[in-house]
């Protein structure tokens, strides 16, 4: 069997490709033995072709060197099969992670992904979307505060992460207070008499949604609310805020960046962690599982929640009717050695 033949037992034509050098659709249809209507609904991600076909195709595709023609497809369709990513920095993890998980899952769904910053404001970002004839977009974190009160270009489809729900737009969040709430029972359960809590900045849903979780555990145990410290995210904000958590025995930190600050003061101060305080973190990123000791977390699933608001959008972009309410990721509490 030669490379030019499949393994189905029919013998196909060799690989030939136009004047242009391009491996046409009708190329690919010969090759997998259908119609050059269904190597177009495969492309298009049609949901009108059987998974046996559809294999055929992508095969036909793989072997052909097929790529689809983005300029001739939104001609055809009317899309330009990319859609707009927002952010206000890519400095934090979660953003960064946040990107490369986005980027991933649009490539799975055929779709290019165009960043942009909201250094001048989300409204602004839209409106350079728009110019880019995106077929819609994603806000991320920070940005998402932005969103109620921006203007927004006629028929920019929109999906938020990390916001609640909107008249206008798909919300997509991870269980936040779900897992700020598993965290604190952990802690409670360890025998400590109340939680202190390292949150994040007040303008943050994430933030606000993990002291709510927080706040809800401590009440449903009839433990002490202390105040809570605020912070800006960053490993330095978690350094600095040690000294007011000299009476506590546990502290949940808002993400894993300040508690990486925090555990840092406290082996400086000769606090051992978990015997004199126990740190439980949120996020758990790649190196959490190396910090010193390591760290108990709450696991965001990135991957699954950038999942959804790709899907979420490229269903609307397709037009498929958006679901109502926020699509909520479930959470994970990672035990390790800090708590």
């Amino acid at each position: 069997m030669t490379d030019d033949t499949m393994s189905f037992g029919v013998e196909r034509p060799p690989r030939r490709r136009t004047p242009s050098g391009r491996v046409s659709m009708a190329m690919v249809a010969s090759r997998a033995g259908v119609s050059g209507q269904t190597v177009s609904r495969v492309v298009n991600g049609s949901p009108r072709v059987d998974p046996e076909t559809r294999r055929r195709v992508e095969l036909a595709m793989g072997e052909l060197g097929y790529r689809p023609h983005r300029a001739a497809r939104a001609l055809r369709t009317g899309r330009s099969q990319t859609i707009g990513l927002v952010v206000t920095t890519l400095a934090t993890v979660g953003n960064s992670r946040m990107l490369q998980a986005t980027a991933e899952a649009a490539a799975e769904r055929g779709y290019a992904l165009t960043l942009v910053t909201a250094a001048d404001g989300v409204a602004s970002a839209f409106e350079r979307l728009a110019e880019q004839e995106v077929d819609g977009a994603i806000v991320l974190n920070e940005a998402s505060a932005q969103v109620p009160a921006a203007a927004r270009p006629p028929g920019l489809r929109l999906v938020v992460v990390d916001a609640a729900a909107g008249d206008d737009f798909t919300a997509v969040h991870s269980d936040h207070a779900g897992g700020a709430a598993a965290a604190t029972a952990h802690l409670l359960a360890l025998g400590h008499p109340t939680v202190h809590h390292l949150a994040g900045p007040a303008d943050s849903f994430a933030a606000s949604e993990r002291e709510r979780g927080w706040r809800r555990s401590l009440a449903d145990a009839g433990a002490p609310v202390p105040e809570p410290v605020r912070g800006d995210w960053s490993a330095e904000a978690g350094y600095a805020a040690a000294p007011e958590f000299a009476a506590a025995t546990a502290v949940f930190c808002a993400n894993d960046q300040m508690a990486l600050g925090l555990l840092r003061a406290l082996a400086e101060s000769g606090r051992r962690v978990p015997d004199d305080v126990a740190v439980i973190g949120f996020d758990d990123v790649p190196d959490a599982a190396n910090y010193r000791p390591p760290l108990t977390t709450i696991r965001q699933d990135f991957a699954a929640l950038a999942h959804r608001a790709v899907d979420a959008l490229v269903a609307e972009i397709e037009g498929e009717r958006p679901a109502s309410g926020a699509s909520v990721v479930p959470t994970a509490l990672i035990p390790r050695d800090s708590a």
